[in-house]
């Protein structure tokens, strides 16, 4: 970075705040590098949604090195067009995660959730009387409408 202010020159609180941002700066500055010397091709070989992630990150990360920029000026950030702009990128990552997570979403197999539907209804009875003869569906015979009912009757005396 620059040269060595001696210590003299500011105040010892912060010497180690200084230090985090001077290593802080040297990191940010190690994956810009990184990134600058990756060829373009590989880039432009993501997918589209891979290619608006790394746009806006990278658009996120130039906007608020911007904004430790103004206030190392002494310059109120959030009186600036910066904020405005770190919003409608925030506002652009929020999107972009919707639609993977939208993409990462269970899908509906219409065709295997109406098989688990029929199976679960499934008449064990009905099966067996559609092989013997006509369903249940159809509704009772002549008979059995005639006939006595042969249904128990309830216990419970009522009560006046």
């Amino acid at each position: 970075m620059a040269e060595e202010i001696p210590v003299e020159e500011y105040p010892t609180e912060i010497e180690q705040q200084l230090k985090g941002f001077e290593s802080s700066v040297s990191s940010i500055n190690t994956m810009l590098q990184t990134m600058m010397a990756m060829p373009r091709n590989d880039v432009q070989n993501l997918d589209p949604l891979e290619q608006a992630k790394l746009d806006l990150m990278s658009a996120y990360t130039l906007n608020s090195l911007f904004w430790m920029y103004l206030v190392t000026q002494g310059m109120n950030p959030r009186e600036h067009g910066i904020k405005q702009e770190l919003e409608r990128i925030r506002t652009y990552m929020n999107r972009v995660k919707e639609i993977t997570d939208r993409k990462k979403a269970a899908r509906l197999d219409k065709r295997a959730a109406s098989r688990f539907v029929r199976n679960a209804l499934y008449d064990a009875e009905e099966g067996a009387s559609k092989r013997e003869g006509p369903s249940k569906r159809e509704g009772p015979s002549k008979k059995a409408a005639n006939a006595p009912s042969h249904t128990p009757q309830s216990k419970r005396s009522k009560k006046s």
